[in-house]
């Protein structure tokens, strides 16, 4: 376990432990803006009425942040296909290649690598247009089930 990064072992769970790290700082940072953005009145009055911690948190800020939630699940949903070239194209060596291609490196070898890029582009543009189509299937359920949606 010595060169974790080098080896073939594991390859797609540390990705994804890699790929979920990179992303918790920015989610983060949208619920701290979503959170300082609530009302405080109702933190207080809920405080007056004797309502602790962890009952303010549940029935006041959760319920205040649904909305925020719900647009960053339809972004993610929209942009599930997208995997991160970089991270995949930063850590792929000899000992792990056939291991960690994904969607976008494979692509990406197809039109720098091997020289195809036509049929790169086409795989490109299909990628985007299934990305759309599940943005806009999440966008419709979300007003289903919501009320409201992104757009």
């Amino acid at each position: 376990m010595k060169y974790i990064l080098t080896t073939d072992k594991h390859v797609w769970l540390i990705q994804a432990l890699l790929y979920t790290w990179k992303n918790l700082g920015w989610n983060a940072i949208i619920y701290f803006a979503a959170i300082t953005g609530l009302d405080q009145e109702v933190n207080e009055a809920a405080m007056i009425d004797g309502a602790n911690r962890w009952q303010r948190i549940r029935y006041i800020t959760i319920p205040l942040l649904m909305p925020t939630f719900f647009v960053l699940l339809i972004m993610s949903i929209g942009n599930f296909l997208n995997s991160g070239i970089d991270q995949f194209l930063a850590f792929s060596n000899a000992l792990n290649k056939e291991y960690i291609e994904v969607l976008d490196l494979y692509v990406y070898n197809l039109g720098i690598g091997s020289g195809q890029i036509s049929f790169s582009v086409a795989v490109g543009v299909m990628k985007s247009i299934i990305a759309l189509i599940l943005f806009g299937l999440a966008n419709t359920a979300s007003k289903k089930i919501r009320g409201t949606s992104v757009f």
